[in-house]
C-alpha cells in the first residue's frame, strides 16, 4: 500500500472528553467505503481495518464516517502515561504487549492508542494494563463503542 492512495475521513466527536472531532487515514474501496489505516485515536467503536461507510455532506468537505460495514477484529485500548514517566520506561511498558499481538501508535509524549490483532490476546492486554495502572505509571481505557450508532463519548 502506497501513502498516495490514502484519503483523510473525519468523525465528529462532540461528546469526547478530549477532542471535539478526529480524523485518520484511510484506503478508498468501492462505492463510500473505505479501509481505516491507523488506530483511532478518540473514537469509541472503531478499529484499525475496519471497513467503514463514509460519504461528504458537501463536495469541499472531507468525508464523515456513518457507520462501521464490517468490523476487522482488531481491538483498541488507549493510554495516558503519567506525565513524569520517562520515555525509556514507557517503551519497555510498550513493548511488554507485543507477546500479546499487541502495537501502539504515538499521539505525542504521554497518550498512546494501542492495536490488538484479531488473534491476540486482548484479555491478557487488559490484565498487564490494569498492573501497570495499579503501578502509578499510566491510565488506560477499552474503546468499544458508549452510545448506539456513534463514535462518540456518552453525553454528559
Amino acid at each position: 500500500m502506497s501513502d498516495e492512495n490514502l484519503v483523510k475521513l473525519h468523525i465528529d466527536l462532540p461528546n469526547h472528553w478530549a477532542i471535539g472531532g478526529e480524523s485518520m487515514w484511510a484506503t478508498p474501496l468501492e462505492n463510500d467505503l473505505f479501509r481505516i489505516e491507523n488506530v483511532p485515536f478518540f473514537a469509541y467503536g472503531l478499529n484499525f481495518l475496519d471497513i467503514v461507510n463514509a460519504t461528504s455532506d458537501t463536495e469541499d468537505l472531507i468525508p464523515e464516517i456513518r457507520f462501521v460495514e464490517t468490523p476487522s477484529g482488531h481491538r483498541t485500548y488507549r493510554i495516558m502515561f503519567d506525565k513524569e514517566l520517562a520515555r525509556e520506561k514507557q517503551v519497555e511498558l510498550l513493548e511488554s504487549l507485543e507477546v500479546h499481538g499487541a502495537t501502539y501508535e504515538r499521539a505525542n509524549g504521554k497518550d498512546v492508542a494501542i492495536d490488538i490483532k484479531p488473534e491476540g490476546d486482548h484479555l491478557a492486554v487488559y490484565e498487564q494494563l490494569d498492573e501497570y495502572e495499579a503501578n502509578g505509571y499510566l491510565s488506560f481505557e477499552t474503546c468499544e463503542a458508549r452510545t448506539e450508532g456513534s463514535f462518540d463519548d456518552l453525553p454528559e
